[in-house]
């Protein structure tokens, strides 16, 4: 059989790094297969950070496939490519929040809580009951901004203390302190409303 008519290797199964770098080779397929992967990831981890603004949302998934594109012979193999992704869908929601035309609320309308289908761990139990949850996401909303998005990276997202440092480019022992002090401060908001 001719080389040319051998099946090749499954593009699924490549790790994203490897696909990654295909797109630096101009590989349409490898670039079809890291969108498929990361759309739905990172359109979850924009909203929650969004206060659930779809569109939003969509904008800035949108335009991290875009600064993929512009910036793709950035990355360096072997380094992991999902913070790197998840950095650059950081920095434009940062940047996002940063200009003066835009003001963050700091609470979630509850028509929108219907919206939030994921379960956040609640720091005490691992059962969490549909009002429970409910608590935790409004408890969520009023965490500061740093210990939130840590948070979710690391309970939603299931990224590694690692990666949240690259991502958020801070040491990896920011990242513990602010995992505790935003588990500490969603504990307390919970109990408080309890009482």
């Amino acid at each position: 059989m001719p080389a040319s008519v051998l099946p090749g290797p499954d593009l699924h199964a490549l790790p994203d790094e490897l696909l990654a770098q295909g797109v630096q080779q101009g590989r349409q397929p490898h670039l079809a297969i890291l969108v498929e992967r990361y759309h739905a990831p990172l359109l979850r981890y924009l909203l929650r950070m969004s206060h659930e603004n779809r569109q939003l949302a969509e904008d800035l998934v949108q335009e991290t496939f875009l600064r993929l594109l512009a910036s793709i012979n950035q990355y360096k193999y072997p380094r992991p490519f999902r913070p790197w992704l998840y950095t650059i869908a950081h920095n434009l929601l940062r940047d996002h929040f940063k200009r003066a035309d835009t003001q963050r609320t700091g609470t979630l309308p509850d028509d929108e809580l219907d919206q939030w289908q994921s379960k956040l761990p609640e720091p005490d139990t691992a059962v969490v009951t549909q009002e429970t949850e409910q608590q935790i996401i409004t408890a969520l909303q009023q965490l500061p901004s740093q210990q939130k998005e840590t948070i979710l990276l690391r309970y939603v997202e299931d990224l590694s203390l690692q990666e949240i440092s690259e991502i958020l480019n801070i040491p990896v022992g920011t990242v513990k302190s602010r995992l505790s002090l935003g588990l500490k401060q969603l504990r307390a908001i919970m109990q408080g409303e309890k009482e």
